[in-house]
């Protein structure tokens, strides 16, 4: 068998450890967080270099995801969209390819997976974007402010964040090509699997003593994090015993050969649908034969490996859970995440400050999964690296967590009680999915490179504890559109549809276009008379909430009163959907200032308390025009509270003096649509409420104006 001190077969040196925030001087970190950018772009391309044909990139490995071409482009669109957003850069690297590939990653319900939206762009046009996104950031980075420690507020933590979101994506690419017709692919020199495979040692049970852990980590911790990481939760955690080996494809074989797929009672009913919608009968990577199984690593068939780890998803782990549990008597189930960190304790060291990694992890090994008994961790193997742990536990944030303001839908849209946390890392996992603090979760049928180990325990693990949108600004904007009205004032959502409706009197209502939709009201609205609406906004946790509503019908939220104070409410769509169909509203997640081809042809765009809010209002003035019909109409609402938080003040379209004189948004609207809309009326005043806590509300007037496109 191979020592775990013999490295990879290739002359290219592994990833580098992540970086540490809080020492060393500007100009050095400046020059760390270049190498390392440079180093995650090289690598990226490194791995579709392993796609054989152009047609490897355009096939779509499963249903769920874009083909390939869309994640190469993804990543590095990703750092342009969140400069852009931030206003750390004016200029776009290329409008049609960042608009094309911002979203649509996950199975997400505001996700546009319908291939027939896009016309993706050569193989050799997405190289040459990239090419371009990478002069923009380096010399973003070469003269970008810089300060040690960095922190949440630092230009060089977009950069980090648009570093470990490639090396996310590095992984879950690397899943995609694995799923691929073997024949799309080709051998590569860095990406060597391992050569050690046999007989897998018999799995058995190892008595832990528990103890106390305390999750979550410190706004001022030295290595990067995503929001879910941060904040704090405690735990005692009883004794409990943990097998000593992930479990791997030979004991696995076991509950395959015992009929495990076809028997109802060891899968859960969301399991159980899952297996017998995809007629599941093996896992995944194994290729079934006439004789025996072989298996299907990244970039070839190979024979089985049975001393490795078994890839599968939770509901196949949880199923050989109950299936181990019947078997033998024992409470069999999967670990929480506090029970990981109990055995992951065992490691003292962490990536940054490790010689040589003591797991298959990190790409310092294998392009592959290895045997579970190659890393030994005192009483366990394998407690990080060579595959994922699927855990108990669904992913929440801990006390004390907050959305970063750039990235706002990272985690949230996973706290939903569908989404499970991996723990532990695989060969692939690099920057800080390979750190301890990392917290990754995925849809419980989806594959990663993933495994499990078992644990016969009598932890419950930490519940799913927020059945309600606690969300302070979702909740609260939940209230505003779905809420009570107050102080005689109507549901301003409502009026707004109900003044677009009325405008559009005599005139042909099959599109509408409601951009800025928040949580939904207003395009629920406008379907009782539009054929079709389309509800964009920028913010994933908006659209998640009202995609919510839409498919489940109904919400749950809570409102504060006073201090820690506060209500329970829920939302049905039944309280005001009378004579709405939902099926008629799209939402997706989108930016008014850089849209898909595909949002045009409206007979309606409603931009509800929009244009105060945008990074470029001319830009989407400027373009609106070649999204309406000839005759349709624009309608905008605003208080026009301008605010350089939202907008730099060159770009404010009134509320500033202009040569000594006074210039209103509404001149300045005016004179960005002149060219191509005449205003119908003259404008009109629509006051909302929105409330805050029991005894404070800000109540504020919109102006509401109507331009018809020339």
């Amino acid at each position: 068998m191979l020592n775990h001190t013999d490295n990879k077969a290739s002359s290219l040196q592994s990833p580098s450890r992540t970086l540490l925030l809080n020492e060393g001087a500007p100009e050095t970190k400046r020059q760390e967080l270049l190498d390392y950018f440079c180093e995650t772009f090289d690598l990226y391309d490194r791995l579709f270099e392993t796609l054989r044909c152009d047609e490897a990139w355009y096939r779509k490995a499963i249903s769920l995801r874009h083909p390939l071409i869309f994640y190469y482009g993804h990543t590095a669109s990703f750092f342009i969209n969140k400069l852009i957003a931030a206003r750390l850069i004016e200029e776009r690297v290329d409008t049609d390819i960042e608009a094309m590939v911002a979203i649509g990653v996950d199975e997400m319900s505001w996700d546009d997976l319908d291939e027939s939206n896009y016309d993706w762009p050569s193989v050799s046009a997405m190289k040459a974007y990239r090419r371009k996104v990478r002069n923009t950031v380096c010399q973003f980075i070469k003269n970008m402010p810089m300060e040690v420690p960095i922190t949440w507020e630092s230009p060089a933590w977009l950069i980090l964040m648009g570093i470990e979101h490639e090396r996310i994506h590095l992984e879950t690419s690397s899943v995609l090509i694995r799923q691929l017709p073997v024949s799309y692919v080709q051998p590569h020199p860095y990406w060597q699997p391992c050569q050690s495979y046999g007989t897998a040692p018999e799995n058995k049970l190892v008595e832990h003593p528990g103890g106390h852990q305390s999750l979550g980590k410190d706004y001022d911790d030295p290595l990067y994090g995503w929001d879910n990481e941060y904040g704090q939760h405690e735990e005692t955690i009883k004794p409990f015993k943990a097998s000593e080996f992930l479990v791997s494809n030979q004991e696995f074989l076991e509950f395959v050969e015992a009929g495990g797929y076809n028997k109802e009672s060891y899968w859960s009913d969301e399991g159980w649908a899952w297996a017998t919608f995809a007629k599941a009968t093996h896992p995944e990577f194994w290729v079934s034969g006439e004789k025996e199984y072989r298996y299907r690593s990244m970039l070839e068939e190979i024979n089985m490996p049975w001393n490795w780890p078994v890839d599968v998803n939770c509901h196949e782990a949880m199923a050989f859970c109950q299936w181990k549990s019947e078997k033998t008597g024992l409470t069999i189930q999967l670990p929480s995440e506090a029970e990981w960190y109990c055995l992951r304790d065992t490691i003292e060291t962490d990536q940054p400050y490790w010689q040589q990694a003591p797991g298959n992890i990190n790409l310092e090994y294998w392009s592959s999964s290895c045997p579970v008994d190659q890393f030994r961790n005192g009483d366990f193997c394998d407690v990080i690296g060579n595959a994922w742990q699927w855990t108990s536990t669904p992913i929440d944030g801990f006390d004390g967590f907050r959305v970063h303001p750039y990235y706002d839908d990272f985690s949230t849209p996973t706290f939903d009680g569908k989404h499970n946390l991996i723990k532990g890392g695989c060969w692939i996992s690099t920057g800080n999915y390979a750190i301890k603090d990392s917290r990754y979760a995925f849809r419980r049928h989806f594959f990663q490179h993933a495994g499990f180990r078992y644990v016969e325990s009598a932890n419950t693990g930490k519940a799913m504890t927020n059945p309600y949108e606690t969300d302070t600004l979702v909740a609260q904007y939940l209230e505003f559109h779905y809420g009570d009205e107050y102080f005689g004032v109507k549901n301003y959502p409502q009026a707004c549809a109900e003044f677009c409706h009325q405008l559009m009197q005599g005139q042909t209502m099959t599109r509408a276009l409601d951009l800025g939709c928040s949580v939904g009201r207003s395009s629920f609205e406008l379907a009782r008379w539009f054929r079709h609406v389309d509800g964009i906004d920028f913010s994933a946790r908006f659209i998640s909430a009202a995609a919510e509503l839409q498919h489940n019908g109904k919400i749950k939220f809570f409102v504060p009163t006073e201090g820690e104070l506060g209500d329970y409410k829920k939302v049905q769509l039944n309280d005001f959907a009378d004579g709405i169909d939902p099926e008629r509203v799209l939402f997706t997640q989108g930016d008014a200032c850089n849209l898909k081809p595909k949002y045009n042809n409206y007979d309606l765009i409603f931009a509800g308390n929009l244009i105060d809010r945008l990074n470029e209002p001319m830009k989407f003035l400027g373009t609106v025009h070649e999204r309406i019909r000839d005759n349709g109409l624009l309608v905008i609402t605003s208080p026009y509270t301008w605010l350089e938080e939202y907008t730099s003040k060159d770009k404010w379209l009134g509320g500033i003096r202009e040569n000594g004189e006074a210039l209103t948004t509404h001149d300045g609207l005016h004179r960005a649509l002149s060219e191509h809309f005449e205003e119908v009326q003259p404008p009109e005043d629509m006051p909302f409420v929105i409330r805050e806590t029991a005894r404070k509300y800000q109540h504020t007037v919109a102006q509401a104006s109507v331009w018809r496109k020339k």
